[in-house]
């Protein structure tokens, strides 16, 4: 069975209140028995207008980037006119998809979309090439991200790497109070003991561990270094 996502959209939100969903759901299911796909995701694109491109669908990105990496590579929808209302952006969103090596199947007609745009070889070369420069911006993004780091650390602030404890949402007031406690000359294990007491979780609680003395050593003796506001 090939595993396949619908893909629904509704141009305004007075549309959610009628039947547009369950009609739309209803089409792709069927189509997917029809031709034996299994559907394991819907994504619903609400209150946004069939004029609008890939940028402007946050289901539909959500969607792209479930696909490109859990393997799954067919997206099923109503119909043309409900992926979208005008022909250039139809033409745009498919293209967008066929760069993607993702396959787009219309409920209503039961083609492929898809194959249909990569069979006229104009359109595959204009698909083929929209792949290479989308390839080649992401290159050209990864490069000029590296400089920037570059160009950051050598002022001596750190911008990339592990968190230090204290910088994530939550932490801040722990680290405080290891300090406080600390400075009154508490010992390490006994802090340890009670942070275990108060339930106060350590970064890898969701892995069974708690606080050990070696641990707090580590975060309060540590090199302080600057790092990126």
């Amino acid at each position: 069975m090939v595993d396949c996502v619908g893909y629904l959209r509704c141009s305004g939100a007075s549309q959610t209140w009628g039947d547009t969903w369950e009609r739309q759901s209803d089409a792709i299911l069927s189509c997917c028995k029809s031709k034996g796909f299994d559907l394991i995701h819907e994504y619903r694109e609400e209150a946004i207008p069939g004029k609008l491109g890939e940028e402007d669908r946050p289901a539909f990105q959500e969607m792209v980037a479930d696909l490109l990496a859990n393997g799954c590579r067919t997206i099923v929808i109503e119909s043309m006119d409900r992926f979208a209302r005008q022909y250039d952006i139809q033409q745009r969103l498919a293209e967008y998809l066929a760069s993607k090596e993702l396959t787009l199947i219309s409920a209503n007609t039961g083609e492929d979309i898809t194959a249909a745009l990569m069979g006229d070889p104009m359109r595959r070369a204009l698909v083929q090439m929209q792949g290479v420069f989308a390839e080649l911006d992401k290159n050209m993004l990864v490069a000029k991200l590296r400089k920037a780091r570059e160009r950051i650390r050598k002022t001596g602030i750190k911008c990339d790497g592990r968190k230090r404890f204290g910088e994530k949402d939550g932490e801040q007031p722990i680290l405080d109070r290891m300090k406080a406690l600390r400075a009154n000359g508490v010992h390490l294990n006994t802090i340890a003991s009670i942070l275990n007491g108060e339930g106060v979780p350590c970064r890898m609680a969701h892995k069974g561990k708690v606080w050990k003395a070696s641990t707090i050593q580590t975060i309060l003796t540590r090199k302080a270094e600057k790092r990126e506001p």
